[in-house]
Protein backbone atom coordinates (compact mmCIF):
# COMPACT_ATOMS: atom_id res chain seq x y z
CA UNK A 1 0.00 0.00 0.00
CA UNK A 2 1.40 3.51 -1.04
CA UNK A 3 1.62 5.75 1.90
CA UNK A 4 -0.49 9.19 1.38
CA UNK A 5 1.04 12.27 0.30
CA UNK A 6 0.00 15.45 2.14
CA UNK A 7 -2.61 17.43 0.84
CA UNK A 8 -0.40 20.37 -1.01
CA UNK A 9 1.31 17.66 -2.62
CA UNK A 10 -2.02 16.21 -4.29
CA UNK A 11 -3.08 19.11 -5.09
CA UNK A 12 0.05 20.60 -6.81
CA UNK A 13 -0.13 16.77 -8.86
CA UNK A 14 -3.23 19.04 -10.74
CA UNK A 15 -0.40 20.42 -12.88
CA UNK A 16 1.43 17.66 -14.98
CA UNK A 17 5.31 18.47 -13.99
CA UNK A 18 6.81 17.71 -17.60
CA UNK A 19 4.12 20.02 -19.16
CA UNK A 20 5.26 22.50 -16.72
CA UNK A 21 9.51 22.30 -17.12
CA UNK A 22 8.82 22.61 -20.83
CA UNK A 23 7.45 25.50 -20.30
CA UNK A 24 9.88 26.78 -17.82
CA UNK A 25 12.67 25.95 -20.66
CA UNK A 26 10.85 27.89 -23.71
CA UNK A 27 10.67 30.84 -21.66
CA UNK A 28 14.30 30.62 -20.28
CA UNK A 29 13.72 30.50 -16.67
CA UNK A 30 16.22 27.48 -15.85
CA UNK A 31 19.32 28.83 -16.74
CA UNK A 32 22.28 28.43 -14.38
CA UNK A 33 19.93 26.97 -11.61
CA UNK A 34 21.71 24.64 -9.42
CA UNK A 35 19.08 23.66 -6.68
CA UNK A 36 15.99 26.41 -6.35
CA UNK A 37 13.81 25.36 -9.65
CA UNK A 38 10.82 26.93 -11.25
CA UNK A 39 8.72 24.23 -10.07
CA UNK A 40 9.99 24.82 -6.59
CA UNK A 41 8.92 28.44 -6.87
CA UNK A 42 5.80 27.96 -8.10
CA UNK A 43 5.36 25.38 -5.55
CA UNK A 44 5.95 27.71 -2.83
CA UNK A 45 3.95 30.87 -4.63
CA UNK A 46 0.94 28.63 -4.48
CA UNK A 47 1.75 27.44 -1.01
CA UNK A 48 1.66 31.34 -0.02
CA UNK A 49 -1.90 31.49 -1.97
CA UNK A 50 -3.17 28.96 -0.18
CA UNK A 51 -2.12 29.59 3.41
CA UNK A 52 -2.62 33.38 2.93
CA UNK A 53 1.01 34.13 3.76
CA UNK A 54 1.36 38.02 3.84
CA UNK A 55 5.09 38.56 3.17
CA UNK A 56 8.36 37.46 2.30
CA UNK A 57 9.36 36.40 5.33
CA UNK A 58 6.56 34.92 6.88
CA UNK A 59 6.26 32.32 3.58
CA UNK A 60 10.21 31.16 4.63
CA UNK A 61 8.97 31.28 8.34
CA UNK A 62 6.21 28.87 7.73
CA UNK A 63 8.80 26.64 5.96
CA UNK A 64 10.64 26.57 8.36
CA UNK A 65 8.37 24.64 10.36
CA UNK A 66 7.78 22.01 7.65
CA UNK A 67 11.07 20.69 6.75
CA UNK A 68 10.17 16.77 6.71
CA UNK A 69 7.44 17.98 3.81
CA UNK A 70 9.56 20.72 1.57
CA UNK A 71 11.36 17.59 -0.38
CA UNK A 72 7.64 15.79 -0.90
CA UNK A 73 5.90 19.05 -1.83
CA UNK A 74 8.57 21.63 -3.06
CA UNK A 75 11.01 19.30 -4.31
CA UNK A 76 13.82 20.77 -2.24
CA UNK A 77 15.33 20.73 1.48
CA UNK A 78 15.32 24.28 2.43
CA UNK A 79 13.40 27.34 1.23
CA UNK A 80 16.27 30.45 1.74
CA UNK A 81 14.19 33.99 1.88
CA UNK A 82 17.06 35.67 -0.46
CA UNK A 83 17.27 32.83 -3.27
CA UNK A 84 13.36 32.99 -3.13
CA UNK A 85 13.85 37.08 -4.08
CA UNK A 86 16.17 36.39 -6.25
CA UNK A 87 13.88 33.72 -8.38
CA UNK A 88 11.18 36.08 -8.13
CA UNK A 89 13.20 38.87 -9.05
CA UNK A 90 14.65 37.51 -12.28
CA UNK A 91 12.61 34.30 -13.54
CA UNK A 92 10.03 36.01 -16.35
CA UNK A 93 6.90 35.71 -15.61
CA UNK A 94 5.76 34.96 -18.53
CA UNK A 95 6.11 31.15 -17.31
CA UNK A 96 3.26 31.34 -15.25
CA UNK A 97 0.98 33.23 -17.84
CA UNK A 98 1.46 30.35 -20.41
CA UNK A 99 0.63 28.32 -17.60
CA UNK A 100 -2.49 30.23 -16.19
CA UNK A 101 -3.89 29.90 -20.56
CA UNK A 102 -2.89 26.15 -20.43
CA UNK A 103 -4.73 25.00 -17.33
CA UNK A 104 -8.10 27.33 -18.53
CA UNK A 105 -8.03 25.65 -21.73
CA UNK A 106 -7.89 21.99 -19.45
CA UNK A 107 -10.71 23.56 -17.25
CA UNK A 108 -13.08 24.14 -19.70
CA UNK A 109 -13.64 20.64 -20.27
CA UNK A 110 -15.20 20.29 -16.67
CA UNK A 111 -16.78 23.25 -16.19
CA UNK A 112 -20.52 23.72 -16.37
CA UNK A 113 -22.28 25.78 -18.71
CA UNK A 114 -23.91 29.04 -18.03
CA UNK A 115 -27.78 29.61 -16.79
CA UNK A 116 -28.82 30.89 -20.35
CA UNK A 117 -30.10 28.27 -22.69
CA UNK A 118 -28.55 30.00 -25.77
CA UNK A 119 -25.45 28.24 -27.17
CA UNK A 120 -23.22 31.53 -27.33
CA UNK A 121 -19.93 31.67 -25.43
CA UNK A 122 -20.71 34.48 -22.83
CA UNK A 123 -17.94 36.66 -21.41
CA UNK A 124 -17.51 39.75 -19.49
CA UNK A 125 -15.21 42.10 -19.23
CA UNK A 126 -13.92 44.81 -16.61
CA UNK A 127 -10.97 45.77 -14.51
CA UNK A 128 -10.29 46.21 -11.12
CA UNK A 129 -7.40 48.90 -9.14
CA UNK A 130 -5.42 47.50 -6.72
CA UNK A 131 -3.22 50.05 -4.24
CA UNK A 132 0.17 50.15 -3.56
CA UNK A 133 2.53 52.35 -1.76
CA UNK A 134 4.03 54.66 -4.41
CA UNK A 135 7.28 54.46 -2.29
CA UNK A 136 7.94 50.95 -2.18
CA UNK A 137 6.42 50.65 -5.96
CA UNK A 138 7.99 53.47 -7.89
CA UNK A 139 7.07 51.82 -11.70
CA UNK A 140 3.54 51.26 -10.41
CA UNK A 141 2.63 54.87 -11.00
CA UNK A 142 -1.30 56.29 -10.64
CA UNK A 143 -1.40 59.36 -9.00
CA UNK A 144 1.14 62.09 -7.68
CA UNK A 145 1.24 60.68 -4.37
CA UNK A 146 -0.55 56.95 -4.85
CA UNK A 147 0.94 53.84 -6.99
CA UNK A 148 -1.79 50.94 -8.18
CA UNK A 149 -1.95 48.21 -10.64
CA UNK A 150 -4.79 47.38 -12.77
CA UNK A 151 -6.51 43.88 -12.84
CA UNK A 152 -7.86 42.97 -16.14
CA UNK A 153 -9.90 40.05 -16.01
CA UNK A 154 -12.29 38.67 -18.89
CA UNK A 155 -14.62 36.05 -17.08
CA UNK A 156 -16.24 32.99 -18.71
CA UNK A 157 -19.78 32.56 -17.46
CA UNK A 158 -18.91 28.72 -18.23
CA UNK A 159 -17.72 27.84 -14.50
CA UNK A 160 -17.44 31.57 -13.58
CA UNK A 161 -13.76 30.91 -14.26
CA UNK A 162 -11.05 33.76 -15.97
CA UNK A 163 -9.94 33.11 -19.30
CA UNK A 164 -7.73 36.46 -19.83
CA UNK A 165 -6.31 38.18 -17.17
CA UNK A 166 -3.79 40.61 -17.67
CA UNK A 167 -1.86 43.84 -15.52
CA UNK A 168 -0.84 47.07 -16.10
CA UNK A 169 -0.57 49.94 -13.89
CA UNK A 170 -2.49 52.16 -12.46
CA UNK A 171 -2.44 54.96 -15.45
CA UNK A 172 -3.45 52.87 -18.35
CA UNK A 173 -6.78 52.99 -19.69
CA UNK A 174 -9.38 49.93 -19.56
CA UNK A 175 -10.29 50.55 -23.00
CA UNK A 176 -6.42 49.89 -23.96
CA UNK A 177 -6.92 46.51 -22.75
CA UNK A 178 -10.35 45.99 -24.08
CA UNK A 179 -9.03 46.71 -27.42
CA UNK A 180 -6.54 43.44 -27.31
CA UNK A 181 -9.26 40.46 -26.53
CA UNK A 182 -9.12 38.37 -29.61
CA UNK A 183 -12.20 36.31 -29.05
CA UNK A 184 -14.09 33.11 -31.26
CA UNK A 185 -17.01 34.49 -33.61
CA UNK A 186 -20.86 34.18 -32.11
CA UNK A 187 -19.43 34.84 -28.62
CA UNK A 188 -21.24 37.89 -26.50
CA UNK A 189 -19.16 40.36 -24.19
CA UNK A 190 -20.66 42.21 -21.97
CA UNK A 191 -18.78 45.32 -19.77
CA UNK A 192 -19.95 48.68 -18.63
CA UNK A 193 -20.56 52.03 -19.92
CA UNK A 194 -16.49 52.57 -18.73
CA UNK A 195 -16.29 51.22 -22.27
CA UNK A 196 -17.91 53.04 -24.41
CA UNK A 197 -16.26 53.17 -27.82
CA UNK A 198 -17.56 52.94 -30.98
CA UNK A 199 -15.13 52.49 -32.92
CA UNK A 200 -14.06 49.29 -30.68
CA UNK A 201 -17.93 48.47 -31.23
CA UNK A 202 -17.15 48.25 -34.93
CA UNK A 203 -13.96 46.36 -34.61
CA UNK A 204 -16.07 43.98 -32.54
CA UNK A 205 -18.99 43.42 -35.12
CA UNK A 206 -16.35 42.74 -37.91
CA UNK A 207 -14.89 40.02 -35.43
CA UNK A 208 -18.64 38.45 -35.40
CA UNK A 209 -18.47 39.14 -31.41
CA UNK A 210 -21.56 40.08 -30.29
CA UNK A 211 -21.45 42.82 -26.77
CA UNK A 212 -24.04 44.32 -24.60
CA UNK A 213 -23.76 47.28 -22.31
CA UNK A 214 -25.23 50.57 -21.55
CA UNK A 215 -25.94 53.54 -23.09
CA UNK A 216 -23.98 56.49 -22.17
CA UNK A 217 -26.08 59.61 -21.22
CA UNK A 218 -26.71 62.04 -23.75
CA UNK A 219 -25.10 60.14 -26.59
CA UNK A 220 -26.79 61.23 -30.10
CA UNK A 221 -28.50 58.84 -32.09
CA UNK A 222 -31.56 58.69 -34.99
CA UNK A 223 -34.24 55.96 -34.00
CA UNK A 224 -35.22 53.63 -37.51
CA UNK A 225 -37.51 51.15 -35.67
CA UNK A 226 -39.71 50.91 -32.49
CA UNK A 227 -40.76 47.14 -31.72
CA UNK A 228 -43.75 46.83 -29.15
CA UNK A 229 -42.57 45.74 -25.58
CA UNK A 230 -43.66 42.17 -24.30
CA UNK A 231 -45.90 42.98 -21.25
CA UNK A 232 -45.17 42.65 -18.12
CA UNK A 233 -41.07 41.90 -18.83
CA UNK A 234 -39.76 45.61 -17.44
CA UNK A 235 -38.87 45.88 -21.04
CA UNK A 236 -39.82 49.82 -21.83
CA UNK A 237 -39.08 50.56 -25.23
CA UNK A 238 -37.01 48.10 -28.05
CA UNK A 239 -35.55 49.83 -30.70
CA UNK A 240 -33.10 50.20 -33.77
CA UNK A 241 -31.04 53.07 -33.90
CA UNK A 242 -28.08 54.61 -35.77
CA UNK A 243 -25.47 56.54 -33.71
CA UNK A 244 -24.98 60.23 -34.75
CA UNK A 245 -23.04 63.16 -33.57
CA UNK A 246 -19.61 63.89 -33.82
CA UNK A 247 -18.37 60.53 -35.55
CA UNK A 248 -21.24 58.87 -36.60
CA UNK A 249 -18.63 56.89 -39.14
CA UNK A 250 -16.94 55.36 -36.19
CA UNK A 251 -19.83 52.65 -36.26
CA UNK A 252 -21.78 52.62 -39.42
CA UNK A 253 -23.91 49.29 -38.35
CA UNK A 254 -27.35 49.65 -37.17
CA UNK A 255 -28.31 48.91 -33.45
CA UNK A 256 -30.50 47.80 -30.59
CA UNK A 257 -31.33 50.37 -28.11
CA UNK A 258 -33.55 48.59 -24.76
CA UNK A 259 -34.75 50.47 -22.02
CA UNK A 260 -35.81 48.65 -18.94
CA UNK A 261 -37.29 48.57 -15.33
CA UNK A 262 -35.78 46.79 -12.73
CA UNK A 263 -38.99 45.29 -10.91
CA UNK A 264 -36.66 44.83 -7.99
CA UNK A 265 -35.14 49.09 -7.73
CA UNK A 266 -37.45 50.93 -9.95
CA UNK A 267 -34.61 51.99 -11.96
CA UNK A 268 -34.31 52.66 -15.28
CA UNK A 269 -31.68 51.37 -17.64
CA UNK A 270 -31.01 51.79 -21.44
CA UNK A 271 -28.75 48.58 -22.70
CA UNK A 272 -26.69 49.06 -26.41
CA UNK A 273 -25.85 45.83 -28.29
CA UNK A 274 -25.58 44.57 -32.29
CA UNK A 275 -27.32 41.29 -30.97
CA UNK A 276 -30.78 41.31 -32.60
CA UNK A 277 -31.76 37.95 -32.33
CA UNK A 278 -32.36 37.45 -28.56
CA UNK A 279 -35.37 38.88 -27.00
CA UNK A 280 -35.29 42.31 -24.92
CA UNK A 281 -35.53 40.82 -21.52
CA UNK A 282 -32.94 38.42 -22.27
CA UNK A 283 -30.63 40.79 -23.52
CA UNK A 284 -31.56 42.72 -20.44
CA UNK A 285 -30.59 39.49 -18.53
CA UNK A 286 -27.14 38.95 -19.90
CA UNK A 287 -25.84 42.99 -18.76
CA UNK A 288 -27.48 41.69 -15.11
CA UNK A 289 -24.55 38.64 -15.59
CA UNK A 290 -22.63 40.82 -15.63
CA UNK A 291 -21.85 41.22 -11.99
CA UNK A 292 -20.23 37.52 -11.50
CA UNK A 293 -17.06 39.56 -12.69
CA UNK A 294 -17.32 42.41 -10.12
CA UNK A 295 -18.11 39.04 -7.40
CA UNK A 296 -14.89 37.51 -9.00
CA UNK A 297 -13.05 40.70 -8.07
CA UNK A 298 -14.16 40.35 -4.37
CA UNK A 299 -13.47 36.88 -4.14
CA UNK A 300 -10.23 36.67 -5.19
CA UNK A 301 -8.91 40.34 -3.23
CA UNK A 302 -10.75 38.83 -0.11
CA UNK A 303 -9.28 34.88 -0.53
CA UNK A 304 -6.05 35.37 -2.33
CA UNK A 305 -3.04 37.09 -1.93
CA UNK A 306 -3.10 39.47 -4.47
CA UNK A 307 -3.47 43.36 -2.39
CA UNK A 308 0.47 42.32 -0.65
CA UNK A 309 3.01 41.18 -2.37
CA UNK A 310 5.97 39.40 -1.13
CA UNK A 311 8.19 40.76 -3.90
CA UNK A 312 7.86 44.44 -4.81
CA UNK A 313 9.64 44.40 -8.75
CA UNK A 314 7.02 44.36 -11.44
CA UNK A 315 8.34 40.57 -12.68
CA UNK A 316 7.24 39.08 -9.08
CA UNK A 317 4.38 41.35 -8.72
CA UNK A 318 3.28 39.64 -12.15
CA UNK A 319 4.37 36.72 -11.14
CA UNK A 320 2.34 36.94 -8.23
CA UNK A 321 -0.81 37.56 -9.57
CA UNK A 322 -1.04 34.76 -12.46
CA UNK A 323 0.08 32.28 -9.99
CA UNK A 324 -2.84 33.46 -7.94
CA UNK A 325 -4.87 33.08 -10.55
CA UNK A 326 -3.71 29.63 -11.31
CA UNK A 327 -4.43 28.46 -8.02
CA UNK A 328 -8.12 29.50 -8.54
CA UNK A 329 -8.03 27.52 -11.66
CA UNK A 330 -6.98 24.52 -9.60
CA UNK A 331 -9.54 25.15 -6.90
CA UNK A 332 -12.33 25.51 -9.47
CA UNK A 333 -11.16 22.30 -11.13
CA UNK A 334 -11.21 20.34 -8.11
CA UNK A 335 -14.56 22.00 -7.44
CA UNK A 336 -15.95 20.77 -11.03
CA UNK A 337 -14.59 17.00 -10.84
CA UNK A 338 -15.86 16.50 -7.67
CA UNK A 339 -19.15 17.36 -7.88
CA UNK A 340 -18.49 19.59 -4.50
CA UNK A 341 -21.42 21.10 -2.98
CA UNK A 342 -19.23 23.29 -0.98
CA UNK A 343 -18.63 26.75 -1.80
CA UNK A 344 -15.19 27.49 -3.19
CA UNK A 345 -14.51 29.63 -0.20
CA UNK A 346 -15.34 26.59 1.85
CA UNK A 347 -12.99 24.28 -0.30
CA UNK A 348 -10.31 26.86 -0.42
CA UNK A 349 -10.44 27.18 3.82
CA UNK A 350 -10.20 23.27 3.92
CA UNK A 351 -7.15 23.19 2.19
CA UNK A 352 -5.80 26.00 4.12
CA UNK A 353 -5.69 23.79 7.53
CA UNK A 354 -4.95 20.35 5.90
CA UNK A 355 -2.19 21.72 3.38
CA UNK A 356 0.75 19.07 5.19
CA UNK A 357 -1.94 16.68 6.19
CA UNK A 358 -1.68 13.09 5.21
CA UNK A 359 -5.02 12.53 3.74
CA UNK A 360 -6.65 11.96 0.80
CA UNK A 361 -7.85 15.46 -1.03
CA UNK A 362 -11.47 13.34 -2.01
CA UNK A 363 -12.11 13.50 1.72
CA UNK A 364 -11.89 17.22 2.28
CA UNK A 365 -14.38 18.09 -1.16
CA UNK A 366 -17.99 16.44 0.92
CA UNK A 367 -19.98 18.00 2.56
CA UNK A 368 -19.30 16.04 5.85
CA UNK A 369 -15.89 15.28 6.42
CA UNK A 370 -15.84 11.67 8.05
CA UNK A 371 -14.53 10.93 11.36
CA UNK A 372 -12.93 7.90 10.45
CA UNK A 373 -10.20 9.44 7.99
CA UNK A 374 -7.24 6.88 7.36
CA UNK A 375 -4.46 9.33 7.72
CA UNK A 376 -1.65 6.88 6.91
CA UNK A 377 -2.68 4.05 3.92
CA UNK A 378 -4.86 4.66 1.04
CA UNK A 379 -5.89 1.16 -0.27
CA UNK A 380 -6.43 2.89 -3.92
CA UNK A 381 -4.75 5.86 -4.47
CA UNK A 382 -6.18 8.23 -7.58
CA UNK A 383 -3.91 10.90 -8.90
CA UNK A 384 -6.14 13.83 -9.56
CA UNK A 385 -4.41 15.56 -12.62
CA UNK A 386 -5.29 17.53 -16.22
CA UNK A 387 -5.13 15.40 -19.65
CA UNK A 388 -2.75 17.48 -21.67
CA UNK A 389 -2.23 16.45 -25.34
CA UNK A 390 0.00 14.40 -26.12
CA UNK A 391 0.81 13.48 -22.35
CA UNK A 392 -0.79 10.65 -20.81
CA UNK A 393 1.57 9.48 -18.10
CA UNK A 394 -1.31 10.18 -15.79
CA UNK A 395 -4.91 9.46 -14.44
CA UNK A 396 -8.08 11.67 -15.60
CA UNK A 397 -10.89 11.94 -13.43
CA UNK A 398 -14.11 11.22 -15.47
CA UNK A 399 -15.74 14.11 -17.39
CA UNK A 400 -18.77 15.46 -15.63
CA UNK A 401 -20.79 18.85 -16.44
CA UNK A 402 -22.67 20.23 -13.78
CA UNK A 403 -24.50 23.33 -13.32
CA UNK A 404 -23.73 25.48 -10.35
CA UNK A 405 -25.29 28.42 -8.73
CA UNK A 406 -23.75 31.60 -8.60
CA UNK A 407 -22.97 32.93 -5.10
CA UNK A 408 -25.14 35.82 -5.19
CA UNK A 409 -28.86 36.33 -6.93
CA UNK A 410 -29.34 40.12 -5.56
CA UNK A 411 -30.07 41.92 -8.69
CA UNK A 412 -27.15 44.53 -8.74
CA UNK A 413 -26.21 46.68 -11.60
CA UNK A 414 -23.62 48.49 -12.37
Amino acid sequence: MAAIRPVLAQFLSLVPRREFENLAREHGGEKRVRSFSCWTQFACLVYAQLSRQMSLRDLVIALETKQTFLYHCFGTQNVCRTTFADANERRPYQIYESLFMKLYQQCLVQAPEHQFRFRHKLYSFDASVIDLCLSVFPWATFRRTKGAIKLHALLDHGGHVPSFVSVTTGKTHDINEARKLVLEPDSILTFDRGYVDYKWFHALHLQKVYFVTRLKRGAAFRIIERRKPPPFSGVTSDQTIRITGSKPDSIPIPLRRIGYIDPATGNRYYFLTNLFRLSAKTIAEIYRARWQVELFFKWIKQHLRINTFIGTSPNAVMSQVYVAMTTYLLLSYLKFTSRSPLTLYALAKRLEVSLFDPVDIRSLLVETVSQKVERHRLSAPVQLAFRWEGFDSQEELPLQRINIHTESRKPLWQ
